[in-house]
């Protein structure tokens, strides 16, 4: 069975606001932002939920995109133009993406890890190194 990830990312996207920001299914329970972009090629705005884990102040996104070998449509998105929106339950505010590096970079996955373990997984899925990504509130 194929799934059709953009179906699957509108129906989350849908009960995430009918319902304040909570979900069932798969991400019951797990903190979800829902994350707006500006298309690098289309400059269409597109919004995708991904799993956050907070570090102080800060949204901290993996682009694992599964474990897959390509990064996921969102972090080139935000590469092109780190401006974006997030909406995290009845919140929606901008923010601005930095790539995180090196030791911080391994931190910050460390610490998705301990709160979804199968980012472990996706790592071990991929020859690539799974960019991740820091998300700045630019409206406070």
């Amino acid at each position: 069975m194929t799934i059709d990830y953009n179906e699957f990312n509108q129906q989350i996207i849908k009960e995430f606001r009918e319902n304040e920001g909570r979900v069932g299914g798969m991400f019951e329970g797990k903190p979800l932002v829902l994350l707006t972009t500006t298309g690098a090629k289309s400059g269409r705005r597109v919004t995708t939920p991904v799993m956050y884990v907070k570090d102080g102040d800060r949204y901290v996104v993996i682009a694992s995109k599964g474990g897959d070998d390509t990064n996921p449509a969102w972090y080139h998105n935000l590469r092109a133009t780190p401006a974006a929106t997030a909406e995290i339950g009845t919140e929606t505010f901008e923010v601005k993406a930095v790539v995180a590096e090196g030791e911080e970079r391994d931190r910050l996955y460390a610490k998705m890890v301990e709160q979804a373990p199968q980012f472990a997984d996706y790592e071990k899925k991929t020859t690539r190194r799974i960019p991740v990504v820091t998300l700045v509130r630019t409206d406070a």
